[in-house]
């Protein structure tokens, strides 16, 4: 027999009622699962709410052009601007003959920006106002003001401007860069190809990329269209916030790709906070030179995995060497931040107070030391210099030896003059390197002089031999050197022994 499974037209008030109750139970007891917000219809209220705040940046550069007079050629040939650029490009402006001073010649650039405070702090990128004379700010209802530079850092690529407006503007707050993840909306807003108020949208396809532009590189990608003339600009979360500052594309045409990169809040903000307050950056400054620590690397330093930054150099005169730091530890938690590899550890430096006192962890000889460190200020105009290593005076130099595919020499006059090996260079020297051995592939060259191996000092090529035979007998897969060139800078270089 079969039974009709739909309700019958009297019970069906009293079905439906019953349905949504149950719908509404399992709702309450079973929540749904949390999906990613979907794409909105339309970004066009979005757009409206902060397009006040994004302006057009337009720099202009006077600059004198000096040279030899340009060919004498018929007045409007077409010829004429062809070889002023021409001679503009080789230095060789043209020159009065009657000696007359030289001709002026502006050059212009055109970037974005955006305002974050209402009385007429705007932001852009260091690289869009250069060294510009004359820089204006360009609204989008067609409002031109003067602007004159606050501070600029040209390691992050930022710039501080401040126009004086007749009434307050309309600012945008910064968000939190962190809380973005790949496949989060974005929108950013510029002024492409002179295209003012132009809005596109798309992703954020990876954070922390290094595009090896500088020392703090932590880029967000973004596939929303970024072409030239969107430096500077503001890249918006979905609550208008600015969650990044447009600066580079990658790009084999000139033009947008779907791949951007925008200098991430996290790392902006407090950039902008020096320069709004003191006119220029104060970073911290530890007084070290560290290489990025490779797998063999961490094998021979029994580190377990690859990992921090290697230290390969110690600036007598930074925070570094009185607070114990030494050639060959690795670092691997600074001021409580876990330092993953090499690039990690100036950005999370460079971002501590200067003064304050911190604690550096470091693996040293397989065992973790803490050491306490007193931070001093990087000043980005003053080249540090390199590290001066303490090292064991030079024995008389022994027979020539061969040891990991390199031929090997004591140091002694002749050696230094046929290698131009400076005079504070200690070690043993490489006088040839077999094309075929691991100590090729990392790139040893004749000249060079090792001065540690396994973080012993060595004077002679017996010393060398002798301990690569020990690492040998203590298992060990390779051995960690410690090379200098001709001019006394070091780095570390893992060969394999097997």
């Amino acid at each position: 027999m079969a039974y009709a499974l739909a309700p019958t037209r009297a019970a069906r008030p009293r079905f439906l009622a019953a349905l949504v109750a149950v719908v509404a139970l399992t709702t309450t007891l079973l929540p749904l699962p949390a999906f990613a917000r979907s794409a909105p219809e339309s970004f066009a209220d979005l757009a409206e709410r902060i397009m006040p705040s994004v302006v057009n940046i337009s720099a202009s550069t006077t600059v004198e052009a000096r040279g030899r007079t340009l060919p004498q050629l018929p007045p409007g040939t077409p010829f004429e601007d062809l070889f002023e650029e021409f001679f503009n490009r080789r230095g060789q402006g043209p020159q009065s003959p009657q000696g007359e001073s030289p001709r002026q010649r502006r050059s212009n650039s055109l970037g974005s920006g955006f305002v974050i405070d209402a009385s007429g702090i705007v932001i852009t990128n260091s690289h869009v106002i250069g060294d510009a004379n004359d820089i204006s700010v360009i609204f989008s209802d067609g409002t031109r003001l003067k602007a004159e530079i606050v501070g600029k850092d040209t390691k992050i690529d930022l710039a501080v401007l401040r126009v004086k407006p007749d009434k307050p503007l309309k600012a945008v707050s910064f968000g939190d860069s962190e809380k973005m993840r790949p496949g989060d909306w974005v929108v950013a807003i510029g002024n492409p190809f002179g295209l003012g108020g132009s809005v596109t949208a798309g992703i954020v396809s990876a954070r922390g990329r290094n595009i090896e532009s500088g020392p703090y590189d932590n880029y967000i990608q973004t596939d929303a269209s970024i072409n030239k003339g969107n430096s500077g600009g503001p890249l918006f979360n979905m609550d208008g916030e600015v969650i990044g500052i447009n600066t580079a594309i990658l790009s084999p045409t000139g033009g947008s790709v779907g791949i951007g990169f925008a200098v991430p809040s996290a790392t902006a903000v407090p950039i902008i906070q020096q320069l709004r307050e003191f006119g220029e950056t104060r970073r911290g400054w530890l007084g070290v030179r560290i290489q990025n620590v490779d797998d063999a690397t961490a094998e021979a330093l029994n580190l377990g995995s690859a990992r921090g930054a290697l230290v390969a150099g110690v600036d007598d005169k930074g925070p570094a060497k009185p607070a114990g730091i030494e050639v060959g530890d690795v670092i691997v938690k600074f001021d409580g931040q876990e330092v993953k590899q090499s690039r990690d550890l100036p950005r999370i430096v460079a971002n501590t107070p200067v003064g304050k006192a911190v604690d550096v962890t470091v693996m040293r000889k397989g065992k973790e030391v803490i050491k306490a460190v007193t931070l001093g200020r990087l000043e980005d105009n003053d080249r540090q210099q390199q590290a001066s290593l303490n090292q064991p005076p030079t024995d008389v130099p022994s027979a020539t030896r061969r040891a990991l595919g390199l031929e090997l020499s004591g140091i002694t006059d002749e050696t230094r003059r046929r290698f131009n090996i400076k005079d504070t260079v200690k070690g043993v020297v490489v006088t040839r390197v077999d094309p075929n051995s691991s100590a090729a592939d990392k790139r040893i060259q004749p000249g060079e002089v090792i001065v540690e191996v396994g973080q012993e000092a060595v004077t002679t090529p017996a010393d060398v031999t002798r301990r690569v035979d020990a690492l040998k007998k203590e298992g060990k897969k390779s051995a960690l050197l410690l090379v200098a060139n001709a001019q006394g800078e070091v780095r570390f270089v893992a060969v394999s022994i097997e």
